[in-house]
């Protein structure tokens, strides 16, 4: 199973809509949400969404999304459980 890449930070860059956490547009978010979508379509979308980013960006989606896959909640949701 491949993990959604949402950081649980959901603010839509109004330019080009595409979210600020995550690097993808509202269909994306959709199309992960399908059950029916594959692995294959995962994969390349990931690839896609940080092909995107840059910088900062970048760099905090990969920590937060690798901390996602290693232990189950984001570094953003996590620092918000506190």
């Amino acid at each position: 199973m491949i993990i959604s890449p949402c950081i649980s930070i959901c603010k839509t860059d109004p330019v080009t809509r595409y979210c600020y956490g995550c690097g993808r547009s509202d269909e994306e978010k959709k199309i992960w949400k399908n059950e029916d979508t594959s692995n294959e379509w995962k994969e390349t979308n990931l690839k896609d969404i940080q092909e995107r980013m840059s910088g900062w960006q970048l760099e905090s989606f990969k920590e937060s999304y690798d901390h996602k896959k290693n232990k189950g909640i984001s570094l953003f949701k996590k620092s918000t459980l506190k």
